[in-house]
């Protein structure tokens, strides 16, 4: 989740181990990625996925999520809590959704067939997630304390998504599993054991779940990589998260944290901003933009 705690929000940590951060250059010309391997593509690499997600079925977490998600959704409508559809903040976020959503089927092809969702909460919290599954939701405090602007939405939003894409709540939960000798030795391979049988009432624990700095640098890099493509402004994200600090200052020191350091979490960025410059160059800007969000209601409906 994005600023699931301060100190998280802020990514104020250590800096993040290079295990499965592999990066790569932009390449001279477009024709010449189809020639190349894999690895050599344009745009930003992480790496292949952690081994842990191998331990967990994707089609029974992401139901789980599902699940998790709709609950979510019905408390808050009977709160009224949740923004209709002719909400323009709640447009905005689709419509940049809109435009992220294609470009995440490269990273999983699993994405083309999640039924997507987006949603935003009448809740002060500098918050948003995206579920397994392409579920999305993001709280309106995070848009109005922070006064984003559409290219600062689509850095959240594709930070998000890159989490889903990469399947880090799988990796999450299976590493869990395997430490916590849940999974049978035999079964372990196929994704079955106690652990699937208890997936479908865990859907309740997915927002808990905290990511390790791998996967926050990975949602990084992918997230500005989507939001290339789809035409918004990558260095969005490095004023994002000086929002970020500004906004959560008087947090623990870094070394207290799992989560990348704002000052490491930017300089990470901004080494990479190169390697989609090309891409965002290249892509069709939105035909729309939207104002950022205004004072909060008692209802965002």
């Amino acid at each position: 989740m994005f600023g699931a705690c301060a100190d998280c929000a802020a990514g104020r940590c250590a800096p993040p181990r290079r295990g499965r951060r592999l990066f790569t250059g932009l390449l001279a010309a477009t024709g010449v990625a189809a020639a190349l391997p894999a690895w050599a593509r344009e745009g930003v690499d992480v790496g292949p996925k952690s081994k842990f997600t191998g331990f967990v079925s994707a089609d029974q977490l992401e139901q789980a999520g599902g699940q998790q998600y709709a609950q979510m959704m019905a408390q808050a409508n009977q709160q009224r809590a949740l923004a209709s559809l002719q909400h323009p903040q709640l447009q905005r976020l689709r419509y940049i959704a809109q435009r992220i959503i294609p470009y995440s089927y490269e990273w999983n092809d699993r994405a083309q067939r999640w039924k997507w969702e987006v949603n935003l909460l009448g809740d002060a919290q500098l918050n948003a997630f995206c579920m397994p599954g392409g579920k999305i939701a993001f709280y309106y405090g995070i848009l109005e304390k922070l006064k984003l602007e559409d290219d600062e939405v689509a850095a959240i939003m594709g930070h998000e998504v890159a989490h889903a894409l990469r399947e880090h709540a799988r990796e999450r939960v299976g590493k869990s599993a395997v430490t916590n000798g849940v999974i049978e030795l035999g079964s372990a391979l196929l994704g079955l054991g106690n652990l699937g049988r208890g997936l479908a009432g865990m859907g309740g624990q997915l927002l808990s779940l905290r990511f390790s700095r791998d996967d926050e640098t990975e949602a990084d890099l992918v997230g500005i990589e989507l939001s290339a493509r789809a035409g918004y402004d990558p260095s969005a994200a490095v004023r994002l998260w000086e929002k970020m600090m500004a906004a959560n200052k008087g947090a623990p020191p870094q070394w207290l944290s799992t989560h990348p350091a704002s000052g490491t979490r930017i300089r990470d960025i901004q080494a990479n901003l190169p390697k989609v410059e090309g891409l965002y160059a290249r892509a069709a800007k939105p035909d729309q933009r939207f104002p950022v969000a205004p004072p909060r209601n008692v209802s965002p409906q």
